[in-house]
């Protein structure tokens, strides 16, 4: 469920293109007409108004923004017009590098992404940078956490349904499971070929049996030993497998609570969930902490940079 509101009639991408370029002229950006219009669009309409603005103006719809705006405003609005494999493989690129090295990202797009969001995304980082996501992820990890992260990030995992789970497998799966759970075997190779490489549907009834027979779910056993990093990453597969929404909640859940708001956390999830289940995550949100989540978000954030997510979030005037 996605939250993003688009308006009923939309204008032509060559309005569109016109505004911004308008919003771009002048002595002061107009912030404000970029967000009526970007925030507006789902991902094929803004697709469509930048191969139209630069066809017009021969400049990069991209540049223009980067050269009109600043701050998280500005990082919100880039990664909301990007196409969304071009922006996982940004988030993943980012994720690999020294200074914005971060495992949880690249857990969290290899896990919470259909099989063929993931592929495209990979596509996507092969054209931009010229190198593979394998490659860099390899070159950037080592020991038991490139264990985990390189089959996750090389896998094209078959999408499935429970129309087609096999019940036989999940039973035997989950006591294999147990078993190397029960033994801190973490870095088991079945533990981690089943979580890297079986359907979200298969892995989903094989958790479910976990917790039938066994009587938690395989993150609460993880729970005494989520001080290791490993096994943080290994509990954040499970999560993005099987209940992303409650990940991504707890994501900004995190990011809003922090002393100090955690932006770039909060711009990642909003601009890569709004057209996918960010209403699912609203709810959740609001189960969890009895506060809506645009009510929190505008309380901890200001100007554009608040504007621009309330828009994204369907709360426009929060």
């Amino acid at each position: 469920m996605a939250s993003l509101k688009v308006p009923a009639t939309v204008p032509l991408p060559e309005e569109d293109s016109e505004q911004l370029h308008k919003a771009f002229k002048g002595w002061g950006t107009n912030e404000g007409m970029i967000i009526s219009i970007l925030a507006h669009r789902n991902a094929t309409q803004r697709s469509f108004i930048r191969a139209v603005y630069a066809a017009i103006y021969y400049k990069d719809l991209l540049k223009e923004l980067d050269k009109e705006l600043s701050g998280d405003f500005e990082r919100a609005v880039m990664l909301w017009t990007l196409e969304p494999a071009e922006r996982d493989a940004y988030l993943a690129k980012e994720s690999t590098k020294m200074f914005t090295a971060n495992n949880w990202v690249l857990v969290e797009i290899a896990c919470s992404r259909s099989a063929l969001e993931f592929f495209k995304a990979k596509q996507a980082y092969q054209a931009r940078y010229k190198t593979s996501l394998e490659e860099d992820v390899a070159y950037h990890t080592s020991g038991n956490i490139r264990k985990l992260l390189l089959p996750l990030v090389s896998t094209f995992r078959y999408d499935g349904n429970a129309d087609e789970v096999n019940v036989k497998l999940a039973r035997s799966e989950a006591k294999k499971l147990h078993k190397k759970v029960t033994e801190k075997a973490y870095t088991d190779e079945d533990l981690i070929r089943i979580l890297t490489t079986r359907s979200k549907a298969q892995i989903g009834a094989t958790l479910n049996h976990f917790k039938d027979n066994f009587g938690s779910s395989l993150n609460k056993f993880l729970k005494e030993d989520s001080e290791d990093e490993y096994v943080q990453l290994l509990k954040t597969a499970i999560k993005c497998l099987t209940y992303p929404e409650k990940y991504f909640e707890k994501v900004l859940r995190r990011a809003i609570n922090k002393v100090g708001t955690d932006e770039w956390a909060l711009t990642r999830v909003v601009t890569t969930r709004a057209e996918v289940d960010l209403e699912r995550i609203k709810e959740e949100y609001l189960r969890r902490n009895s506060v809506p989540l645009d009510r929190a978000i505008a309380n901890d954030t200001s100007g554009d940079y608040k504007d621009m997510l309330l828009a994204l979030l369907g709360h426009d005037h929060a």
